[in-house]
């Protein structure tokens, strides 16, 4: 499906700025039979990323790829047929129009939009639209009168009420049943597979009951807390009680944890994880890894050897398993540096149990019986998040986490995301379950700041 627009007679003429095939390289095959126009500052854009070895890369070797092939079919400058229809076009820009004086600034951006603005008055306004994923490119073609839309294959039809848990009011009968048999048969739709619903009595509002829905054997099954503690941590809510539930389940082999900053999401699954690898030996190790932003940037030209290297980045998940594990085997103060005494999670890390890592180098391996937390995911795009997802070998969990409203990609949003587009995806699949944690557990500090700020 192409960006939405207004419809018009005849063929439309789609300007695609450098960000778009950046984060798909396929985007000139997705407007139908309308034309496509690369400005050729486009091309010596996407030329400086080719060598990247991240996802952006790879999309800039795949496009220039896709160009050179279609010069099989004439001249780009003259134009060459698309395979679904269209022409596709790469414009020179010999003629471009005069921007404001406020576009003097001889950018590249300014130059695209100097193209796009010549080709509107040449076509007609009505008949050119610039599509573009950055918000100030959008801002600056609408100033110039020029239809102007971001690319609409990167977002999905977002069901925002979708948390993973659902109320319903049911006769105080069947939860009594439940009390009894632990589950009750549910053969009504309105229920995704692995949804929990917090069930309400008719008769007495007192009356309650946690259940997950179990497709495969369309029965409601009760849900308690653990008895337990899970590596030291108790649930203290029904989010975090279902978060768990759906953690210790061997049977549900992707689970996505969304939520604001501090309601447990990677504590909750790297406790769970330690427990399935060390406890039960379920899986031969617990790897978690977050994306270095932008995801496969090299980690620079730091001093030290690679995990010296990683802890800046990687603290958020060190501090994760100190207070799970804590303390040091030495003097100092606790923590990764070997300088001040090491960690006592360090014999995890030494043994092999517990990886902790970037997801540069994630392309290409196979991961079989591994606990994998990705953590962080909303920094990820659809195609980066499918990558690691596919990694997952023969009996392995993933478990992505994250905040689909605060993210610091500048290439997603929170409805064209990683983690927001695997929820989506999965939702009505019964190897799959979600939760949204929504209250804080931090701090009473934490809880307010993320209310109020």
């Amino acid at each position: 499906m192409a960006a939405t627009h207004r419809r018009t007679t005849g063929q439309r003429l789609y300007v695609l700025d450098t960000n778009v095939l950046l984060y798909d390289a396929t985007a000139i095959h997705g407007f139908g039979k309308n034309d496509v126009v690369l400005p050729i500052t486009v091309i010596e854009e996407i030329d400086k990323f080719k060598r990247d070895l991240n996802e952006t890369g790879r999309n800039a070797r795949t496009i220039s790829r896709t160009l050179d092939q279609l010069r099989a079919g004439g001249s780009l400058a003259r134009g060459v047929p698309l395979p679904g229809g269209g022409r596709l076009t790469v414009d020179l820009g010999n003629h471009d129009a005069i921007l404001p004086a406020a576009f003097a600034e001889p950018s590249n951006d300014n130059r695209i939009l100097a193209t796009v603005a010549r080709l509107s008055r040449e076509h007609g306004a009505d008949r050119v639209t610039f599509v573009t994923r950055d918000v100030n490119m959008r801002l600056k073609a609408d100033a110039l009168g020029v239809q102007a839309e971001d690319f609409a294959e990167a977002h999905i039809e977002v069901d925002e009420h979708y948390a993973g848990v659902v109320e319903k009011v049911l006769p105080e009968k069947v939860i009594l049943d439940l009390y009894q048999r632990g589950w009750v048969p549910w053969e009504e739709a309105g229920l995704f597979p692995n949804q929990f619903a917090v069930l309400r009595s008719e008769e007495t509002e007192s009356t309650t009951a946690m259940v997950r829905y179990d497709a495969r054997q369309q029965r409601l099954r009760r849900v308690t807390r653990t008895k337990e503690a899970v590596w030291g941590i108790f649930p203290r809510n029904k989010e975090q009680i279902f978060a768990v539930d759906l953690l210790l389940d061997d049977t549900i082999r992707l689970v996505t944890l969304a939520g604001i900053a501090g309601t447990g999401k990677t504590l909750l699954a790297m406790a769970c994880g330690l427990a399935k690898v060390a406890d039960e030996g379920a899986y031969h190790r617990l790897v978690v890894a977050r994306p270095i932003f932008p995801l496969g940037k090299d980690i620079g030209f730091l001093p030290g050897d690679v995990n010296e290297k990683l802890n800046p980045w990687m603290k958020p998940i060190f501090d994760n398993l100190e207070l799970l594990i804590g303390g040091t085997d030495g003097e100092g103060a606790a923590g990764p540096s070997r300088s001040r005494g090491a960690p006592s999670y360090q014999a995890l890390l030494d043994q092999k149990i517990i990886e902790v890592e970037p997801l540069t180098y994630i392309r290409g391996r196979s991961i079989p019986r591994q606990f994998l937390v990705i953590d962080e995911a909303q920094n990820l795009t659809p195609h980066e998040v499918k990558t690691v997802v596919t990694r997952a070998g023969e009996g392995t969990k993933v478990v992505l986490t994250g905040d689909p409203y605060q993210i610091d990609n500048p290439y997603v949003d929170a409805t064209s995301n990683g983690l927001t587009f695997v929820t989506e995806r999965f939702k009505e699949s019964a190897l799959a379950g979600h939760v949204t944690l929504r209250k804080g557990e931090r701090s009473e500090l934490a809880e307010l700041a993320a209310q109020l700020l």
